[in-house]
């Protein structure tokens, strides 16, 4: 009989079942698959579940340039401020990576420019953006 995924090890550690699926999310962030991601955020799993650095699926998807997963985030509740270990924001590292259409999901969805270390404004400031400042000012 198989494991349930709630199963913990005597450790209290997840399960490998836990870990295995929770890989897959953060891969389905980074990737931008946004309609597999949609479906587990409908069947429960937490808008803002975060790796062992700290980075939500929203940070994944925002660094790697997925608007559209920004998008089904953000409608399932993730909060766009959300910081991780390190004082990174989301914003601030859509703007470090120039994802413009990101960017502007973010402001929309109310993320503070001026949160984390570095912020988004200072980022944007030290890479001459003052395209993307203009959205927050």
């Amino acid at each position: 009989m198989a494991a349930h995924p709630d199963d913990r090890p005597a450790d209290g550690a997840p399960s490998p079942a836990v870990v295995e699926l929770a890989t897959r999310l953060f891969d389905m962030a980074r990737a931008g698959d946004a309609e597999t991601l949609r479906g587990y955020l409908v069947s429960g799993v937490p808008a803002d579940l975060r790796n062992q650095s700290g980075d939500s699926l929203l940070m994944l998807a925002a660094y790697h340039g997925h608007a559209s997963t920004v998008s089904v985030l953000l409608d399932h509740g993730a909060d766009a401020g959300l910081a991780n270990d390190k004082g990174q924001t989301p914003l601030a590292g859509a703007v470090f990576k120039g994802f413009d259409d990101v960017v502007r999901a973010l402001v929309d969805a109310g993320a503070d420019p001026h949160g984390g270390t570095p912020s988004a404004d200072a980022a944007a400031s030290m890479f001459g953006r003052e395209d993307l400042r203009r959205l927050w000012t």
